[in-house]
């Protein structure tokens, strides 16, 4: 499946637009990473256990897009874009909310 931020595919042509397709990956987040992103704030730098819970969900988010592309009968994804988000559950639950949005299309 190819996937892009831009609104077309160099050398290819867009035989048809199929619709908008969206992905959402939310992830809660645990005890053990909450206390050393705590340790890290702390002191300072950066917190990878959270750049790459990040990292996973924009890839899981891609990967969802192509697999909603396809059941429209699309062979790309343009004009990708990918948000992130927190949701408080309560006082002290947060989930971390992964979208990613962009447009079906058939490639000729």
């Amino acid at each position: 499946m190819l996937v892009t931020t831009t609104d077309s595919f160099q050398n290819a042509e867009i035989e048809e637009y199929l619709g908008i397709v969206t992905a959402e990956i939310v992830y809660g987040t645990n005890a053990l990473r909450d206390l050393f992103a705590g340790l890290r704030d702390f002191i300072g730098g950066r917190t990878g256990s959270y750049e790459r819970l990040f990292e996973k969900g924009q890839q899981n988010a891609i990967e969802e897009l192509g697999k909603r592309a396809e059941r429209l009968g699309g062979n790309a994804v343009v004009g990708v874009r990918i948000d992130t988000d927190t949701i408080n559950v309560d006082r002290e639950g947060v989930l971390f909310l992964i979208t990613a949005t962009g447009t079906a299309v058939r490639l000729r």
